[in-house]
């Protein structure tokens, strides 16, 4: 094989760290903490719809969400950004990723301000308005993890490149932390200003009908960091392995890089004839895809207002105590241990810390134990994003070719989003108790909270088997992991 990488990529992946590697990161970064804030910023409302709008006043307890709105709810921005990720992957390769991105960006600024208002006021119409807008936001949402994987991936030189990726998805532990922050600024500015009675004292007044806003605003929050990112991101020049190797414009993509890399770089004789080689054009679904990347593709007592405040504090001690350490530690070493190792560590230390707490599960629901049981959990987050929930990211946007990059990375995180999917809407079912007379309201008996981590310790093991079929990309240049720029001799 002849190795025929192209100057200005070559150029690229052997440029110092500088600082349009730092800006890209937080360009792309921005995106990431928009979407950790946009998808999980539901979870800390939830329950405060449920009294908001399905109160009893004959209930002991407060209003929640009958199981079939709480799954849509939380599921259907899943289910819009596993739709968005395939289509604006897709598309990301057909008509340049810069182009692509700003569309995405809109959607996403459009759909959380949207999310935020309501037909009416009565359930249905509010919950049906919020799951439409949810399901375009996270169609918008989908579109930005193969594009912002993709576009640091092409951005960044070989020898810091994962770091670069992974910078940009720890945005997302970020995100979940300020998910948390505004939940916690928003309820105690609303409890100072609205006091209310505990349901026990009184049903009605518990839930006062200021705290309507409330899920309003922690929502449409996440339109504010969009919003302030667009400008940027409409600079960013296109991608130049984009636009040579799939545009073929070589001369365009050389003069781009020129004034990124502050650099006079000049065009080789040869240049045409190398993006042009009909070898090297193969597609998707062709016998030469799948033969060097079909098995890497398959690898990878309260009121209201309280309530809220206590779900934010929960999440927000999680994630700065495991979620977002985890995601900077594989930051710190996925250059130097690799991206295998650490898929394969945080698979193996996940299927260990879900049996360790399945199976003595009886153990730690007593009240001395749940300190225990509390980091047995954070140490499983910690090592899903020191582990596979970022390797899972970065590897797709590395191995792949141009043409086909933002693509496969949109699979490759549909695939991921769809076992998101079952999660938010299977294991609600699956944790009820057997016995039916101990089920949460309107839920039936399903296998208990002790049988459903043992399958996802499962899970997990099979997890780990499948990386065995990932390539190490650490080290190396894009084209080399893509064999893109090789020919026969």
């Amino acid at each position: 094989m002849a190795e025929q990488q192209l100057g200005v990529l070559k150029a690229l992946d052997v440029a110092k760290t500088q600082l349009y590697h730092f800006t890209a990161i937080v360009i792309a970064g921005m995106g990431f903490f928009t979407d950790a804030y946009d998808l999980f910023c539901v979870s800390l409302v939830t329950k405060l719809l449920g009294r908001l709008y399905y109160f009893n006043p004959l209930s002991e307890k407060p209003g929640s969400l009958p199981p079939h709105v709480a799954a849509a709810v939380n599921g259907v921005a899943l289910c819009g950004t596993l739709a968005g990720q395939l289509f604006f992957g897709w598309l990301g390769d057909k008509l340049g990723r810069k182009k692509v991105y700003g569309i995405t960006l809109i959607m996403m600024i459009v759909c959380s301000v949207a999310s935020g208002l309501s037909f009416g006021n009565k359930a249905k119409g509010v919950m049906t308005t919020l799951c439409f807008f949810r399901f375009w936001l996270g169609f918008g949402i989908g579109g930005d993890y193969p594009l912002s994987a993709t576009i640091m991936s092409e951005y960044a030189n070989k020898k810091t490149r994962g770091a670069f990726i992974a910078a940009v998805f720890a945005m997302q532990g970020v995100g979940i932390l300020a998910g948390g922050f505004v939940a916690l600024a928003v309820s105690s500015i609303f409890d100072k200003k609205f006091p209310a009675p505990t349901y026990a004292v009184n049903r009605a007044l518990s839930t006062p009908p200021q705290a309507d806003y409330i899920w309003r605003i922690i929502v449409m929050f996440g339109a504010l960091p969009a919003a302030l990112t667009y400008y940027w991101r409409m600079k960013m020049p296109e991608t130049a392995r984009y636009t040579a190797l799939v545009a073929k414009n070589i001369k365009q993509a050389t003069q781009d890089m020129s004034k990124v890399l502050q650099v006079e770089l000049e065009m080789e004789e040869r240049a045409e004839d190398i993006v042009k080689d009909p070898r090297l054009n193969y597609g998707l679904f062709s016998k030469e895809f799948a033969k060097r990347h079909g098995l890497p593709l398959l690898g990878s007592t309260m009121n209201a207002i309280h309530e809220v405040f206590r779900i934010g504090r929960a999440q927000t001690l999680i994630a700065l105590c495991s979620t977002v350490p985890g995601y900077w530690f594989t930051v710190a070493f996925i250059d130097t241990m690799g991206r295998f190792a650490i898929q394969l560590m945080g698979f193996f230390m996940m299927t260990v810390f879900m049996f360790a707490i399945a199976f003595p599960y009886d153990h730690w629901i007593k009240p001395d134990n749940r300190i225990g049981f509390v980091v047995m959990y954070s140490l499983t987050f910690f090592f899903a994003n020191f582990g596979p929930n970022a390797t899972t990211f970065i590897v797709p946007a590395e191995i792949f070719p141009a043409r086909l990059r933002s693509t496969c990375h949109g699979i490759s995180a549909a695939t991921g989003k769809a076992g998101a999917i079952v999660g938010a809407f299977g294991f609600l079912y699956a944790a009820q108790p057997q016995d039916k007379t101990k089920t949460d309201a309107g839920y039936p008996p399903g296998i208990g909270v002790k049988n459903s981590l043992i399958m996802l310790g499962v899970i997990n093991f099979v997890g780990m088997l499948f990386t065995f079929l990932v390539p190490e990309p650490k080290g190396k240049s894009l084209e080399e992991l893509s064999g893109e720029t090789e020919a026969d001799k």
